[in-house]
C-alpha cells in the first residue's frame, strides 16, 4: 500500500522526478533513489559542495540525504537544500556504488564537485575517492559539533563545567577562526578526563582544512547554518528514523515534501546572503522558527532522558504540534489549554503539571511541552526527577518498576477511552448524537446493569 502511494505521490508531484526502486520479495522496499526535477536544477547550480547526511531506520536500512552546501548556498525551506534521496539495498560497496553512480548519471553536474562533506565515521571512503576521483572528502562542521555535544551529555561532568562547554562549543562553531578553535581545544582538554580525551577527537579542531570554508561565514550566517541543518536532521528522523515501515517511512517524507512544495516560490537561485537570517527579530509566530523551537525541544528530550522517558514525552509533543494550545502566564503558575480541560503548570525545577500524565510518570507532558514551545524554550536536566535522566535506566520496566500498578494501568485504559467517547460525542450532528448516546445507554444497562445508575 506503501509503495502504491508512493506511486500516486509522483502523479500528483508538479514537477517531474525522477524514481527507481526495487523489491525484494515479500514485497518490501530494496533501494531507492529518488530526485525532481527541481532538486535536480538546485545541484546544477551549487556543484561545488556536497553534505550527504546518513539517517537509519529501524528496519536497518539507512536513507542517504544529499544536499548542497557552502557559503554560496542561501536557501530558505523545509528541505530546500535537499537534492537527492537514495537508499541502497546494502552498505556495502556493491550497494553504494551502485548508488552514486545512478546519481551520477541523473546529474552530469557531479564533475563539478569539489568537496564532499560527510559524518566522521562514515565508513566508505574509498568508494566515495573512487566515484569522486576530483573530490576532496572532509568531516563536516556540523557533524562533528553534534559528535562534541553527544559526548557532552554522556560524560559525567558537573552541570556547570557541562554548560561551559556547550557554551564555548556553539560560539566556537559560529565563529571558528583558528584561535578560537585552539580556545577549544585547550578548554575541553583541561575539563575532561584524561581517559576520556581520546574519545573525543580533539585532532579535528585543529585541522584547518575541515573549517576554512565555514569560516567564510559570519557568526549570524553559521548561527542560521547550523539551525537549518538541525531541522533538516529532525524532519529526516521524524518521518524516516522512527517508522517501522521503510516504505511508510520514505512516503510519509516525500508527502511532507509536496506539502512544503510552497517554498520553492520564495527560493531564488540568486539570492544574496542575508546576514540578518538569524536576528531576534522573527515573529514568535513564524513556522520557521516554531519548528526551529520544536527541534530544540526534541533534541533536548534525546540527549537529557533515557530513551523510553524520550519515547513517551515525544508523543507528548505530537499532540502539541498538531493542537492550538492558549497560555495565560502568572507570577508563579501558568496556565495551559490544548483543546482540551485546561491544566496547570508549575514552571518552577521540577516543572509540574496536574495532569494524568505527568502525575503518573513525572516527565514532561503535553502542557510543559507547549509551554517550551511557547516560551522557546528546551527541555533542562533539572526539570525532570533522577531516574530519568539518560545515564540511570535501561528500560521502561525498570524505571517504572513497583509505582505501576494494574489499578493504575485500568485507570489510564478508562481514561483514555472516556476521552474517546466524548471527543466522538461533542464533533457530530444531533442526529448521530442521539443514535450514538442511546448506543451507549443500551451498552451500559447491558454491561453492568439497569438497576445500576450509571451517569455517561
Amino acid at each position: 500500500m506503501a509503495l502504491k502511494m508512493l506511486n500516486e505521490l509522483l502523479l500528483e508531484d508538479p514537477s517531474p522526478s525522477m524514481l527507481l526502486y526495487q523489491v525484494s520479495k515479500p514485497a518490501k522496499l530494496d533501494t531507492l533513489n529518488y530526485q525532481s526535477n527541481f532538486m535536480q536544477d538546485i545541484f546544477a547550480h551549487f556543484p561545488d559542495t556536497l553534505f550527504i547526511h546518513r539517517t537509519y531506520n529501524p528496519t536497518g536500512k539507512v536513507l542517504y540525504t544529499f544536499l548542497v552546501d557552502g557559503p554560496q548556498v542561501q536557501l530558505e525551506g523545509h528541505l530546500a537544500r535537499t537534492v537527492y534521496f537514495a537508499i541502497p539495498a546494502k552498505e556495502d560497496a556493491e550497494g553504494l556504488t551502485q548508488m552514486f553512480q545512478v546519481f551520477k548519471m541523473f546529474n552530469p553536474a557531479w564533475e563539478k564537485v569539489c568537496t564532499i562533506l560527510v559524518d566522521p565515521y562514515f565508513f566508505p571512503l574509498p568508494i566515495l575517492a573512487m566515484e569522486f576521483p576530483t573530490a576532496e572528502v572532509l568531516p563536516s562542521a556540523f557533524h562533528i559539533c553534534k559528535f562534541l555535544q553527544g559526548k557532552f551529555y554522556q560524560l559525567s561532568l558537573e552541570q556547570p563545567v557541562k554548560q561551559v562547554l556547550l557554551t564555548s562549543l556553539q560560539s566556537t562553531m559560529c565563529s571558528a577562526t583558528a584561535g578560537n578553535l585552539r580556545k577549544l581545544y585547550a578548554l575541553l582538554s583541561n575539563c575532561i578526563p584524561p581517559d576520556q580525551l581520546t574519545k573525543l577527537h580533539l585532532y579535528w579542531l585543529l585541522n584547518d582544512r575541515i573549517w576554512l570554508a565555514h569560516r567564510r561565514r559570519s557568526p549570524a550566517e553559521s548561527s542560521h547554518y547550523f539551525q537549518g541543518l538541525e531541522v533538516t536532521t529532525r524532519i529526516l528522523s521524524q518521518f524516516f528514523g522512527t517508522t517501522p515501515s521503510v516504505e511508510q517511512g520514505i512516503t510519509s517524507l516525500l508527502l511532507f515534501m509536496q506539502q512544503n512544495s510552497g517554498d520553492k516560490a520564495v527560493l531564488s537561485l540568486g539570492l544574496s546572503p542575508q546576514s540578518n537570517c538569524a536576528s531576534s527579530d522573527v515573529s514568535p509566530q513564524s513556522p520557521k522558527v516554531e519548528q526551529l523551537v520544536e527541534a530544540c525541544i526534541q533534541h533536548s528530550l534525546h540527549t537529557i532522558c533515557t530513551e523510553p522517558a524520550a519515547q513517551l514525552c515525544l508523543g507528548e509533543l505530537a499532540v502539541v504540534q498538531k493542537s492550538m494550545q492558549l497560555i495565560g502566564s502568572g507570577s508563579e503558575k501558568v496556565n495551559v489549554q490544548i483543546l482540551e480541560d485546561t491544566h496547570r503548570v508549575q514552571p518552577q525545577p521540577p516543572a509540574s503539571c496536574n495532569c494524568y500524565f505527568n502525575q503518573a510518570f513525572h516527565l514532561p507532558c503535553r502542557h510543559i511541552l507547549a509551554m517550551l514551545r511557547a516560551r522557546q524554550q528546551v527541555l533542562q536536566p533539572n526539570m525532570l526527577p533522577p531516574q530519568w535522566t539518560a545515564d540511570c535506566a535501561a528500560s521502561l520496566d525498570d524505571i517504572l518498576g513497583s509505582k505501576w500498578s494494574e489499578t493504575l494501568d485500568k485507570r489510564l485504559a478508562v481514561a483514555l477511552l472516556t476521552e474517546q467517547v466524548g471527543q466522538l460525542l461533542q464533533h457530530c450532528s444531533q442526529e448521530e448524537f442521539e443514535l450514538r448516546y442511546s448506543t451507549l445507554r443500551r451498552l451500559a444497562d447491558i454491561w453492568i446493569g439497569p438497576y445500576e445508575q450509571v451517569q455517561l
